[in-house]
């Protein structure tokens, strides 16, 4: 592999636009327009993000979520179905909608994006209606699956590429492999292959520099979690059973049924540096390109990305825990 040319950004919030640099900031600024791209019914992390953004109204402005079918987590039904839950514990339903989207990969659909209806329509169609509404503030994908869908609304209507930011989970860069990147390692490459602002929130399995160390064990989600959340006059079934009226009574079943007593909320650390960017470490970076198991450098590409490491995973917890508070 060869050493990535690279530059630290000292205050990290200037790879924000300007109209996000105080999103949530104590003394207002305008709310951070956003959709969430996620693999909802996968394992535990994507619904702990999405009820984090939820439940931060004063942050973000959510226009939707889209979802996508990874190598776990059922079909794409399923996967829409885990969000709708999500969205209904959070006293978000009906208001905020669940698109469906690819089922297969960037390179098989691509091909079929002059049909009326293709793999992933709705939810590629609904990225491209809200990255041209009328509004002046940017929006943010925050991909924490496949980068399918994002990939496919870019070909379909390259003109997004100035009206959006990507913020997307994935990769251990700048070593190679991790779930979300081999799901569609096309999608990745496209993605870095055009001018699109593009943030990503590194995991890292077993390093302390990438989200997979902001972790949360069950014992703590049962001690901070029962009854948490906005209670609703309708129960929801979980998709493991039994019947909940709060997120917080979800996500301890959520835990519950994982044979690890510690779990990595990677997706969910990805969200709160949307919130607050100075929770990470920005690396700005020249855009590489996947190729043969490997990174390869590009030091003479003019376009660059912004690589999100060292996660404060305490304070991202901290707010995680305040936010299901309602502070």
């Amino acid at each position: 592999m060869n050493t990535p040319a690279i530059f630290i950004l000292t205050i990290c919030a200037l790879s924000m636009p300007v109209s996000q640099r105080t999103a949530g900031a104590p003394g207002g600024g305008e709310r951070t327009r956003i959709i969430i791209d996620s693999d909802a019914n996968n394992e535990l992390d994507d619904q702990h993000a999405i009820a984090y953004v939820l439940l931060n109204p004063g942050t973000f402005d959510v226009e939707g979520i889209t979802v996508n079918k990874t190598f776990g987590g059922g079909s794409i039904r399923e996967q829409a179905e885990e969000a709708e839950r999500v969205v209904k514990l959070c006293g978000r339903s009906p208001g905020v909608g669940v698109y469906e989207g690819a089922t297969g990969g960037f390179r098989e659909i691509r091909g079929n994006l002059d049909r009326q209806s293709f793999d992933g329509s709705a939810a590629v169609n609904f990225i491209i209606e809200r990255a041209e509404a009328r509004d002046s503030r940017p929006l943010v994908i925050l991909a924490i699956g496949k980068l399918t869908n994002v990939g496919l609304a870019l070909v379909r209507h390259p003109a997004i590429g100035k009206r959006i930011r990507i913020v997307w989970l994935g990769s251990n860069y700048p070593d190679p492999g991790e779930y979300n990147f081999e799901n569609d390692t096309a999608a990745v490459n496209y993605c870095l292959g055009i001018r699109v602002p593009m943030e990503i929130a590194t995991v890292r399995y077993g390093a302390s520099t990438g989200t997979a160390a902001v972790q949360a064990s069950v014992d703590e989600i049962r001690a901070r979690m029962k009854g948490k959340g906005p209670r609703i006059a309708q129960k929801v079934t979980g998709r493991h059973g039994g019947e909940f009226e709060c997120f917080g009574d979800y996500s301890i079943d959520l835990f519950e049924h994982v044979s690890e007593k510690t779990r990595s909320l990677y997706d969910m650390a990805a969200a709160a540096i949307v919130k607050n960017p100075a929770w990470s470490d920005a690396v700005v970076i020249h855009a590489p390109r996947f190729q043969d198991g490997r990174w390869i450098e590009q030091p003479a590409n003019p376009r660059t990305i912004v690589i999100r490491e060292n996660f404060d995973s305490a304070k991202i917890m901290r707010d995680f825990y305040a936010t299901m508070d309602g502070r």
